[in-house]
């Protein structure tokens, strides 16, 4: 039986419709525009409850650099008028199209639903730091708003804050307030060649304690390199660091860059048309948007111990990898095999951290949890807090399990 999709119009439609299903206890997959489709375990649901009815810029304030959206507002239009007034988004979400294979629309809700960040995260923080407000409908049909539209007003800041990154199973969000920067004036990407990965660590975290004002920190290995900017990078291995802002500050702040990094391998320089193309390729994972379901992990854990998982599954399984964060972040394929085990043994090992099961067959999403270690995905999910704003367990069954 083929499921049904229900597409709210307006808030108080979705209120009802959250309403009518509590009463009669039964489930909801909560959906924005689609494009995540496959991700994380199969949802225990029949009827799909979609955010695509709620769209339009509600209000926008340059001056104040906030704006506030219905949900199933695409991110496109988002950026658009925001692109008007040289504004942006900070924390770069991703765009999730490529690596899962789908063809939806980005939305504004679905975007802060998995707290999407991008390179810029560990300096500009994620999606969840830049979200001032929320509207959304809870499990019991219930119209809820957290927050304010100034970083001031810290009402029901841990709402929020809970909201960004619960997937769908806390509420049904239909409005979001956020703040946004301006778009920076230039910038420009160092590259160092041929580092391998425990090296190009120490390169990174030397960086980052320049007072150069890194912006983007990634490890390229040899096997992926070639994947970016049509395979412009020099040959070997590339460890990128941005740099942005006025255009006479980069310039500098890149000399001093350059002059600490001589000698440690060939220094080469990407333009502001180049690292922006760059920058996005690896926000956007290009490496791994191949057409295939092989397992794709999304890795984060401390820089100085993440590569070391790597190495250590090197040696027992067929893998690709590389580096965002300053190496906190690694975008992991598996050839075959997930290797949940193992992944889970290493985390534990090298001191904690946690990783999500972004793509895989549906064979695969049924039988391995969607994240590892499971319990730091659902911390912050607890049961009291399930319990109380979807009394009834309707919001996603069964996906971050």
């Amino acid at each position: 039986m083929m499921a049904s999709v229900l597409t709210p119009a307006t808030e108080v439609e979705a209120a009802d419709l959250i309403r009518d299903h509590a009463m009669r206890k039964t489930p909801l997959h909560i959906r924005g525009g689609g494009t995540r489709t496959g991700f994380g375990n199969p949802v225990a649901a029949d009827v799909t409850l979609s955010s695509r009815g709620l769209t339009g810029i509600t209000e926008y304030n340059p001056a104040e650099m906030v704006i506030t959206a219905r949900a199933g507002t695409s991110v496109a239009e988002i950026e658009a008028a925001l692109a008007v007034n040289g504004q942006a988004m900070a924390f770069e979400p991703l765009d999730h199209r490529g690596v899962m294979g789908t063809s939806g629309t980005p939305t504004i809700g679905g975007l802060f639903a998995v707290n999407s960040s991008g390179p810029r995260r560990f300096t500009a923080g994620a999606a969840r730091d830049h979200l001032l407000g929320v509207r959304f409908v809870n499990g019991a049909g219930e119209v809820v708003k957290a927050g304010g539209k100034v970083m001031k007003n810290v009402t029901g800041l841990d709402l929020v804050k809970l909201l960004a990154g619960s997937h769908g199973t806390l509420g049904f969000i239909t409005e979001v307030t956020f703040k946004v920067l301006p778009v920076p004036k230039t910038a420009t990407t160092i590259v160092v060649s041929g580092l391998e990965d425990e090296q190009a660590m120490k390169v990174l975290a030397a960086a980052m304690s320049l007072s150069v004002e890194v912006s983007g920190a990634a490890h390229l290995p040899e096997s992926v390199r070639s994947r970016f900017i049509d395979g412009k990078l020099p040959e070997g291995a590339a460890t990128v660091m941005r740099l942005e802002g006025l255009e006479a500050s980069v310039m500098v702040r890149a000399e001093k860059l350059i002059t600490a990094l001589t000698g440690l391998g060939p220094v080469s320089r990407l333009d502001a048309e180049t690292s922006k193309i760059l920058w996005r390729e690896i926000r956007d994972v290009l490496p791994y948007a191949d057409g295939t379901a092989r397992p794709l992990w999304r890795l984060s854990m401390a820089p100085s111990e993440a590569w070391k998982l790597v190495a250590g599954l090197r040696l027992r399984a067929g893998i690709d990898a590389y580096y965002d964060w300053q190496g906190g972040l690694v975008w992991m394929r598996m050839e075959a095999d997930p290797e949940a085990e193992v992944l889970r043994h290493g985390i534990r090992t090298l001191g904690g951290g946690h990783a999500t099961l972004v793509r895989a067959a549906p064979q695969i999403r049924s039988e391995v949890p969607a994240f590892e270690p499971q319990a730091s995905a659902v911390a912050l999910l607890s049961a009291r807090v399930r319990a109380k704003l979807d009394p009834h367990g309707i919001f996603n069954p069964g996906l971050m399990t």
